[in-house]
């Protein structure tokens, strides 16, 4: 991400039911989601590190559309996002973020599947790093992606979130079903 641009970061906290987390955008899209229940630090510390000197200003009302589709999504109203994303990185983390956004809602893939997918067979490990550093969690659903095994391994909002979100995404398909 380019240190010298300043762009204005607008941010909000949302807060539906359970979920508390705090989100933030440009004026070209969606460029950061929280995790679960963590301080404003977190939002604050990653502006720092990626828009250095960018002005951080509370704007719930610029956040909503964003807002309105997480809220969806979180009530199992929602599969895909509509809104813009506004994210960078290397040309393999976006191959690997892009690849994501392919996993169908209430599905999982391993990390090798990833790897596979972007024919980079052997980068496992660096797609788990790619992984971790996905700024918009839930939208870029990295929460999607397991152990090869089946195992529910790290996600930057907590393991505790990932299985929410799986959780979620399940009980909306299963639920669906019967329907």
């Amino acid at each position: 991400m380019k240190l010298n641009s300043r762009p204005t970061i607008y941010w909000s906290l949302l807060s539906f039911k359970d979920w508390k987390f705090y989100i933030a955008a440009t004026e070209k899209g969606l460029a950061f989601v929280g995790s679960l229940n963590k301080p404003f630090e977190e939002l604050s510390t990653w502006v720092e590190k990626y828009f250095l000197g960018s002005p951080l200003i509370e704007d719930a009302k610029k956040l909503q559309p964003y807002i309105n589709e997480m809220i969806e999504f979180l009530d199992g109203k929602r599969k895909t996002f509509t809104v813009p994303f506004d994210y960078s990185g290397t040309d393999f983390q976006l191959a690997v973020w892009n690849a994501l956004c392919q996993i169908p809602y209430g599905q999982t893939k391993s990390y090798s599947d990833i790897a596979t997918y972007i024919n980079k067979p052997n980068a496992v490990r660096a797609v788990g790093t790619a992984i971790g550093a996905n700024p918009i969690l839930i939208t870029v659903p990295c929460h999607r992606v397991i152990g090869k095994n089946g195992a529910i391994t790290g996600y930057r909002g907590g393991v505790k979130m990932k299985k929410q979100l799986l959780e979620l995404e399940s009980h909306v398909l299963r639920s669906r079903t019967f329907h």
